[in-house]
């Protein structure tokens, strides 16, 4: 995780590039460490999240899970999926800048944030049904930006969208040219820091409920899920590839 502060906002920075800054136990702590003290530092306003190059995530680190049971798999995503949620109830607005892709749990994490700026040409897919198994945390982020109908569409995800379409569907909420998310980002976290700390902070409060309704609790529904499709045909031959226990 790269950490850098620029004037009142805090810039955080996946930073694994050799793996696609893919989310690993490691990359996972050390995010919720870093959203933690941005939240308690007074000196910071605004918080924005990035990837570095060549990507802003490519979701769950498949090279540690395959060292799990699927049991522990389940563990460990219920973990990712707690960090993802705790995003709606810091204090402060997170705003992610999505470059190169932003693939299944990387997807995800993306749209738990308040808001998202993707460049035109960012690659957004959610790979986990043609995998074999229902995404296992997350989705009702999706749900809150979308809706049912169209959040389901796109967790079959028979196509990826590109930054383009991400923005017409709702799933970011800014479009920029390629390779200017962080700075738009950056600059739209500056514009929000410059608003009454007060004010921000109660404006998320107030849709807090909204955004996150019943996100624990579909979660866990959503990995009891991911657990049982793991055990089908077409989940079981990908996940021999990685040598994962069942």
């Amino acid at each position: 995780m790269i950490i850098n502060n620029i004037g009142q906002v805090r810039h955080l920075t996946l930073n694994r590039p050799a793996r696609r800054n893919a989310l690993d136990s490691k990359a996972i702590e050390e995010l919720k460490d870093a959203l933690q003290a941005a939240d308690r530092d007074p000196a910071v306003r605004a918080i924005v999240l990035s990837g570095a190059a060549p990507a802003f995530c490519s979701g769950s680190d498949l090279k540690e899970l395959s060292t799990m049971s699927i049991q522990e798999m389940c563990d460990s995503e219920l973990v990712t999926a707690e960090v993802a949620r705790s995003i709606a109830g810091l204090s402060k607005p997170v705003i992610a800048a999505v470059e190169g892709f932003a693939l299944g749990g990387g997807f995800v994490l993306a749209i738990s944030c308040d808001v998202v700026v993707t460049a035109s040409n960012a690659r957004w897919h959610l790979p986990e049904v043609p995998n074999g198994w229902l995404p296992p945390w997350g989705l009702q982020a999706l749900l809150a930006r979308v809706g049912a109908v169209r959040a389901r569409l796109l967790t079959w995800a028979a196509d990826p969208i590109d930054g383009n379409e991400a923005h017409r569907l709702g799933v970011a909420d800014y479009l920029t040219q390629a390779g200017n998310a962080d700075q738009d980002a950056l600059a739209l976290a500056q514009r929000l820091a410059a608003l009454p700390a007060e004010a921000i902070t109660s404006t998320k409060r107030f849709f807090e409920p909204f955004v996150t309704h019943d996100g624990e609790r579909l979660d866990r529904l959503a990995t009891q899920h991911f657990a049982s499709n793991c055990e089908g045909g077409t989940a079981q031959a990908l996940l021999s590839k990685f040598k994962v226990k069942s």
